[in-house]
């Protein structure tokens, strides 16, 4: 065996040697082989808001697919029924359409409808009756529950996300704005990187809210806002100021003001929506409470 001396002429192996080639082994190793960073919590939280917003599209897919079934079986049993109440969900995943339901009994229907109001609940009842043909058992119970699960799925994952949001400073800031809540705030502080805007006015673009320009000629003329734009956020934000419509204070009067010039409910909406994000800009910038003296800045 040859000697490991001979081998490796020089100063013997230490573990300051090992140190120091690893280290400069490391500043050309590809990325992919480096320890891979720890993961930010609100990076986490974006990912569990990408796969929540998801879970309404299919929600409604299904709805629309029951509705669908129910018409071509009973119509008046389509028109009373409920599928966004957890009883009316509950009846149909345990007896099936109207037909089953019918064949179930009444006393059966009660016990699977239990908690709902009386009024809609032997509005359901009635309306069975109606029924020309049996619906598919095995069909609607599977739909009610994929409804079921998605609505449940909705709010599991918006619980682990406010968690999670709850501890960051912008967020809390957030809440203090007129009219923005818990769904509003966390959804800011997961869609807007607020450094990567230079004024009020590309975030407002960013949310759809700023107008686009219409150009003939040498001629410019602001129409509505552009359809384009972080959709959700775009909806969270407008329809977050109903309740400043309905309260006092500076964005009622703002919104007494459209009104007064003639602008729908809805546009008027959006004007004091679009008035309300430059407080929410400043306030995401600078990561401060509202202060009504945002308002003159």
């Amino acid at each position: 065996m040859h000697n490991a001396s001979k081998l490796f002429p020089g100063d013997a192996k230490t573990d300051e040697r090992d140190a120091e080639v690893i280290a400069r082994t490391a500043l050309g190793m590809p990325s992919c082989l480096r320890p891979v960073p720890e993961e930010d919590e609100l990076e986490g939280a974006r990912r569990l808001e990408a796969q929540r917003a998801d879970l309404p599209e299919d929600r409604t897919h299904q709805v629309n697919r029951l509705r669908a079934l129910m018409l071509e079986s009973c119509p008046a049993f389509e028109a009373a029924m409920r599928p966004e109440e957890a009883w009316c969900l509950a009846a149909l995943e345990r007896l099936g359409g109207p037909w089953n339901i019918r064949d179930a009994g009444r006393r059966r229907y009660r016990g699977a409808a239990k908690g709902a109001p009386a009024g809609r609940a032997e509005a359901l009842w009635d309306s069975v009756g109606g029924s020309t043909r049996p619906t598919e058992a095995v069909v609607v119970p599977i739909i009610a529950r994929r409804i079921r699960e998605d609505t449940e799925e909705v709010e599991r994952l918006a619980g682990l996300i406010g968690d999670v949001v709850r501890g960051d400073e912008t967020y809390r800031c957030l809440l203090t704005v007129p009219g923005v809540g818990p769904r509003t705030a966390a959804q800011l502080v997961l869609d807007v990187a607020i450094e990567d805007f230079a004024d009020h006015d590309h975030l407002a673009s960013y949310c759809g809210l700023a107008p686009r320009n219409r150009q003939s000629g040498t001629s410019i003329s602001s129409v509505a806002a552009t359809p384009q734009g972080n959709r959700q956020l775009k909806n969270l934000l407008i329809f977050s100021c109903s309740c400043l419509s309905r309260s006092s204070g500076y964005f009622r009067d703002c919104f007494d003001r459209c009104r007064g010039r003639g602008m729908p409910y809805k546009a008027a909406l959006k004007a004091v929506a679009r008035k309300r994000l430059k407080v929410i800009f400043a306030v995401m910038r600078d990561r401060v409470p509202y202060d009504p003296g945002l308002l003159r800045a």
